[in-house]
């Protein structure tokens, strides 16, 4: 099948949900506007958005970390 014949990939925008054709014609995809675009990217920054996992490591304790290595010692 030609690309001429398929109708175009639509995507619902991450922020707001309305249906956003997925195109290059589109700077923001997949969001459906700079603003959604930028409201997302600011719950990143806040960390409001964030991707599971371990938690990050404390880098508070690192320099004894790093002696108990030298000495060979376990955490």
């Amino acid at each position: 099948m030609s690309q001429h014949n398929q109708s175009p990939l639509t995507v619902a925008c991450p922020q707001c949900q309305k249906k956003v054709v997925w195109s290059e014609k589109n700077p923001y995809r997949p969001f459906c506007s700079e603003r959604c675009k930028l409201i997302d990217l600011g719950a990143w920054a806040d960390e409001s958005h964030r991707i599971a996992g371990e938690p990050a490591l404390d880098e508070s304790n690192i320099d004894e970390w790093l002696a108990r290595a030298d000495r060979g010692e376990e955490r």
